[in-house]
C-alpha cells in the first residue's frame, strides 16, 4: 500500500519555514516506526482560511514543492471566484501556472450559488477517483437544475457568455473588500486577512457576546453575519466574520462599518478622538475591554 506523508500548512511567514524543515525531516528519517521511505509527499493548503481570512503564500510552497518533488493539494473553496482578475483563485492571484498545483478542489455553494463540489487534477487522477472514490460510486449524482445553475455561473465568470459582467463583477468585490477593510480600520477595529482577501474577520475577543452581536446586527439593523468562537478559534479569539459580495453597495458596507451594532460604534468613535500623545497600548486595552 502505498504510504503519504499529510501535513496540513498555516498561513505565516514562519510556517513556510517550517514546512521546509518537516518536508526535510519526511524525506530524511521516513516514516515514525519503520524509518522506510515515504512514497509520496503530500502537501495540503487553503486558497484563503475561512477563520482568518489569510491568503495562502502560494509562490513559496510551490517552490518547496519543486524542491523537494512533493505533491500539492490546494482547497480553493473561498478564493475560487472571488481571487484573481478574473476569479480563477490563488493559483491566477500569484500568477502562477496551473500544471504546477497537482490537485486543486473547490465547491460550489459559494461563488457559484448552487450545491456541491469538483476535484481537479490530471485524467489519470480523476479517471482513478471515478473508479474508486467511495462518494463517486455510491453517492447520487447531480441534479440537472444544480448542474445547470454551476455551467450558467462558470460562463458569466469566464465570460463565456458573450459579456463581461463576469469580469466587473471579481472586480467591484475586489474594490468593495478593500473598501471595506478600510473603513474597519479607521474606526479602530481590529481585523484579520489578506487586504485582497473578501473574508473579513473582526475581532471580538468576548466569547460570551458573539451570539449576542450576530443577533444584535440581524435584528436590530437587518445585517447578516457569522460568529466563530471556541473550539473554532482561540478561546480569547472569537470573532464576527462578515463575507464581502460584489453586489453590495457603499452605502451597505458603510452601514455595517459605523453601526453602533452591540454597542460598540459610540465607544470606537471616542477612541478615535483621543489626543495623539495616549499610547497606543492604551488605546487597544480600550478596545479589547468594548469587544
Amino acid at each position: 500500500m502505498t504510504q503519504f506523508f499529510f501535513f496540513f500548512f498555516l498561513v505565516s511567514f514562519k510556517d513556510v519555514q517550517s514546512l521546509e524543515k518537516l518536508l526535510r525531516d519526511a524525506i530524511i528519517y521516513g516514516q515514525p516506526r519503520t524509518r522506510r521511505a515515504w512514497k509520496k509527499i503530500l502537501i495540503l493548503v487553503e486558497g484563503i482560511y475561512s477563520m482568518e481570512g489569510s491568503i495562502v503564500y502560494l509562490p513559496q510552497i510551490v517552490a518547496l514543492k519543486k524542491k523537494y518533488k512533493a505533491y500539492l493539494y490546494i482547497d480553493e473553496a473561498h478564493s475560487i471566484g472571488s481571487l484573481g482578475p478574473t476569479g480563477r483563485g490563488v493559483v491566477e492571484f500569484f500568477g502562477m501556472d496551473p500544471r504546477d498545483v497537482d490537485v486543486c478542489m473547490g465547491t460550489f455553494t459559494k461563488s457559484f450559488g448552487a450545491s456541491g463540489g469538483y476535484l481537479a487534477g490530471r485524467k489519470d487522477l480523476v479517471d482513478y477517483l471515478r473508479a474508486h472514490s467511495h462518494s463517486a460510486a455510491y453517492a447520487t449524482s447531480m441534479s440537472p437544475p444544480v448542474a445547470e445553475q454551476i455551467i450558467r455561473s462558470m460562463k458569466l465568470i469566464m465570460g463565456l457568455d458573450g459579456t463581461t459582467q463576469g469580469k466587473r463583477r471579481v472586480q467591484q468585490l475586489a474594490k468593495n473588500t478593500r473598501y471595506f477593510r478600510q473603513r474597519l480600520s479607521q474606526l479602530g477595529f481590529i481585523i484579520y486577512g489578506n487586504e485582497a482577501s473578501p473574508v473579513v474577520p473582526l475581532l471580538l475577543y468576548m466569547p460570551a457576546k458573539v451570539a449576542a452581536f450576530a443577533r444584535h446586527l440581524l435584528n436590530r439593523y437587518k445585517i447578516g453575519v457569522v460568529v466563530v468562537g471556541f473550539p473554532a478559534t482561540p478561546l480569547a479569539e472569537a470573532r464576527a466574520r462578515f463575507c464581502i459580495s460584489a453586489t453590495h453597495t457603499r452605502e451597505m458596507l458603510d452601514k455595517v462599518s459605523i453601526t453602533e451594532a452591540a454597542g460598540l460604534g459610540p465607544r470606537f468613535l471616542k477612541i478615535l478622538t483621543m489626543p495623539n500623545n495616549e499610547s497606543t497600548h492604551q488605546t487597544e486595552e480600550k478596545i479589547s475591554s468594548v469587544a
